[in-house]
């Protein structure tokens, strides 16, 4: 059997903590969140979060507030920005194990919290600082404990947890966190004609626990913002949910090339995983049925919904992991023979696999060679990259032969393999992913240009585009320039003055640029740089990366 310390320590601990500052955080959500707890530490108003001195209650404030008293103990950096992201998703790899032992056995609950670890969509969701694995652990973690709480000797405090697990998801993202643990159970309960015991779920003492955690910072947020429950309640919930005005429309079916890329690369390993014993029984047990509940409603509740967005559906890859643990757990221990057909379309899609990963690693190059000749698109690669994408190359090459071979030489070790190459080529992304992408998409990259450029007390405005990140990492806070988005309500409750300051149309720029002798500014892309270059003569690039350009603009 597989060694519980390697599938709940060690591995979960590189993948989801002691790597968490290898790439910087990415624009605009990662820096978004950073900035708001940032404030809440220099201001000291933990009620009404704030960004950039705007009012920013679209979301709760659990999230900030931890990252908060991180940077208290370890700094205002990427490392302390992300730590309880990644405390959360490991505590989602944990959860998968108790849940899977409760069901089968320990090692069920082994081979889940495996398969959590190294899933794909887990482990980008579980280093990114945004609310979504937070959510995701106290949605299940309510989903479990009103399990527990309605099942055969439940006890009064699981019924509490219960409550304090909906309590801290509602402070995580709102009313979603408490609707989608009660529905679950009870759709449950009404299929395993257990209808009866839907009333256990409702807990005099549980809803006094729920209220004594939400109620205060609902109070304190409506006394210090008159309009809170209507914004809060029945706009970012309501409408979110049920009209386009956030214009996050997708497809029906958009969740689903998400869930079956976001189980990989252990899936590959499916066809070989399924018995044909397992196909008679999946929804004969409880369990069963209450996975199946779990993954089908969340699931379509968003397909529903009129607002989608791929991290939403981050709490259906924990039953996923359940149901897959089971089958990895009784095919390691007697692995099904295949017939021609299944072996062929196995090989098939471990070579697939393969193919797609090696063009992943290959492709940056070739279209920054496309970039360089066309300028029509930012691609960014180093010198380092070839180095940078052999372990990846080389985990998905083993990942084609070496769990067999394994398992026709030592008779085990079939899964093991699997789980320690999944979680190399995880790993391995981090850095060729880094050099890829952070040069364009994080304002880090421009950290030390505006240090060395920008003179003692200027103000640096952003033409045109507005990450979060440069006020972050600098320190400093910054003018934007006509790209408002999600700040435009908290903007309108500004002072005119103070919004005319650090809130410009295109036209209050030109007339300040009119009465200054120079003006510092930073923008993205080549198109607005000519835009500027158009209007103003004597413009100066102090920095520039191919995306992003330090300017600074003199007035003849």
């Amino acid at each position: 059997m597989m060694k519980k310390r390697y599938v709940l320590l060690l591995i979960p601990l590189i993948l989801y903590v002691a790597l968490l500052g290898v790439l910087p955080q990415m624009e605009p959500d990662e820096a978004r969140y950073s900035l708001i707890a940032s404030a809440m530490n220099e201001t000291g108003n933990f009620v009404t979060p704030h960004i950039k001195s705007t009012i920013y209650l679209e979301k709760p404030p659990l999230v900030p507030w931890v990252t908060a008293v991180f940077f208290r103990i370890f700094g205002e950096n990427d490392f302390s920005a992300r730590l309880f992201i990644g405390l959360c998703a490991w505590g989602c790899i944990g959860l998968a194990y108790f849940i899977g032992r409760r069901f089968r056995d320990e090692k069920t609950g082994l081979y889940a919290a495996a398969l959590l670890t190294v899933s794909f969509f887990p482990f980008v969701l579980g280093r990114i600082n945004i609310l979504d694995m937070p959510l995701t652990l106290f949605i299940c973690l309510g989903v479990w404990f009103g399990y527990l709480s309605v099942s055969p000797g439940g006890r009064p405090c699981l019924s509490w947890l219960f409550y304090l697990s909906c309590a801290l998801a509602f402070l995580t993202k709102g009313i979603i966190g408490v609707v989608f643990p009660f529905a679950i159970l009870v759709f449950w309960l009404i299929w395993a004609r257990r209808w009866r015991q839907i009333l256990k779920l409702v807990s005099p003492a549980g809803i006094v626990i729920f209220l004594i955690v939400v109620t205060p910072w609902i109070y304190l947020a409506q006394r210090e913002n008159a309009d809170f429950l209507w914004f809060f309640f029945v706009r970012e919930h309501f409408l979110r949910f049920t009209t386009q005005m956030h214009g996050k429309t997708e497809p029906f079916y958009y969740f689903v090339p998400i869930i079956l890329a976001g189980t990989l690369p252990w899936s590959i390993y499916l066809i070989r995983a399924w018995g044909h014993h397992f196909r008679t029984y999946v929804f004969q047990r409880d369990d069963n049925k209450l996975l199946a509940v779990w993954f089908m409603f969340i699931f379509l509740f968003y397909t529903a919904s009129s607002s989608k967005l791929a991290p939403y559906i981050a709490p259906v890859f924990l039953p996923v992991a359940l149901w897959a643990g089971n089958l990895f757990r009784h095919a390691d221990e007697a692995l099904p023979v295949l017939d021609g057909k299944r072996k062929i379309i196995y090989r098939a899609v471990l070579l697939l696999f393969f193919l797609i990963v090696l063009v992943a690693c290959l492709l940056p190059p070739f279209l920054k060679q496309y970039s360089d000749a066309s300028k029509g698109l930012v691609v960014m690669t180093s010198a380092n990259w070839w180095f940078y994408i052999l372990p990846s190359l080389l985990a998905a090459g083993l990942m084609v032969f070496l769990p067999d071979r394994v398992a026709r030489k030592k008779g085990t070790g079939w899964f093991f393999s699997i789980y320690l190459l999944s979680g190399l080529l995880l790993a391995g992304m981090l850095f060729p992913l880094n050099d890829f992408l952070a040069p364009y998409r994080s304002a880090l990259v421009a950290r030390e240009a505006i240090a060395r450029h920008l003179p003692a007390g200027a103000p640096l405005y952003q033409y045109r585009v507005n990450f979060y990140g440069i006020d972050f990492y600098n320190r400093i806070r910054t003018p934007v320039v006509e790209d408002f988005g999600e700040l435009i309500d908290g903007i309108a409750k500004m002072p005119p003055a103070e919004r005319k300051k650090y809130f410009l149309t295109p036209a209050e720029f030109i007339e300040k640029v009119s009465g200054e002798q120079e003006v510092y500014c930073i923008t993205q892309h080549e198109d607005k740089l000519k835009q500027l270059q158009w209007k103003y003569a004597a413009i100066d690039i102090l920095w520039e990366n191919g995306a992003f350009y330090l300017l600074r603009i003199r007035n003849p």
